[in-house]
Order: C-alpha cells, then structure tokens, then sequence
C-alpha cells in the first residue's frame, strides 16, 4: 500500500503536519519506516526473483492503455530497481528494450531503447532522518522498536504544542 516512504520527504512533511493538525496537540502517532539497507539487499527487494513488482510495475502501462485507449507495447518494457545512494531511496523504472513509438489518448509519444520511466521512489530511512523528519513535520519521537537486524523501525510519537511567535 501506499506509505510515507513513498512521498519525497518534503511531502512527507507536509503530510505530518496536516495529521498534527486534524488530530490535535498531545495526539500520539505510531509510525513505521523502513530502513538503509545495503544495496543489493534493497534491490533484490524490489527486483524479486518470483517478478511480483515487476508485475506490479508493468500493469501500470496495461491500465494506461485501458484506460486512456493508449497503444504502449507492454511488451518492449522491463522493469528496473535502482538504489539512489544520494536521496536513500529505491527508484522503479520502466526501461524500453527497444525503439518503439505509441500512443496515449491520440497523442503520439516515442522512446529510445534504454529510455526509463520513473514510476515509483521507495525512501529508507536511517534512525536520524527518521527522527528528523518526524520533527519536521511536528511531531516528538517518544519511543522506537526495530526487529533483531534493525531494518525496519516502528516509531511512537506525540504531537508538539504549537509555537506562537512573541
């Protein structure tokens, strides 16, 4: 499903906030997020041998083919899941396999072979960005729970009073 480490983090932010605010000060909020992990790791993840997230992946062109009567050859695609080390975060890609040209909703569109994509960012946090962003967005860590390897966290935070400027 969809989660926080989808959204870049200044949406992320952005989303905190606006859950401060329609929960209210001394709200509590439990949080998971997933950590950095080594890069093979991480793509072996979201590069499963069983396909599962390629399917995933590609059935986004099929829906905009269904659904915007879009000529995409699915077939001329393949998934990829590449480890960003700058922004921490894993990035799905559609890559075109070969030249092709196709249309969405009468409009023609034309790729390269090799051209990508970007369908999706999966973020991963290390236990300060964490915390960071959770201050961000206006909320105090109070506790935190990983598993035994420390690969995923679960944080408890409360809500901050607000601030008035004098």
């Amino acid at each position: 499903g969809s989660t926080i480490g989808n959204m870049i983090p200044h949406s992320s932010v952005d989303l905190l906030r606006a859950m401060k605010e329609s929960l209210g000060e001394g709200s509590m909020l439990l949080i998971g997020m997933d950590r950095i992990k080594d890069e093979q790791r991480l793509v072996s993840a979201y590069d499963d041998a069983q396909g599962v997230t390629a399917a995933f992946n590609l059935n986004l062109l099929e829906r905009i083919n269904r659904e915007l009567g879009a000529t995409i050859p699915i077939h001329a695609f393949r998934h990829r899941a590449i480890w960003n080390d700058d922004r921490a975060r894993i990035e799905m890609h559609l890559e075109a396999l070969e030249d092709i040209a196709f249309t969405i909703e009468g409009r023609p569109f034309a790729m390269q072979a090799g051209e990508m994509i970007h369908t999706e960012n999966s973020h991963k946090y290390g236990r300060r960005d964490g915390r960071i962003l959770l201050r961000a967005g206006g909320w105090t860590p109070i506790a935190e729970w990983t598993d035994p390897e420390g690969l995923f966290a679960v944080i408890l935070a409360e809500a901050q009073p607000a601030r008035f400027a004098p």
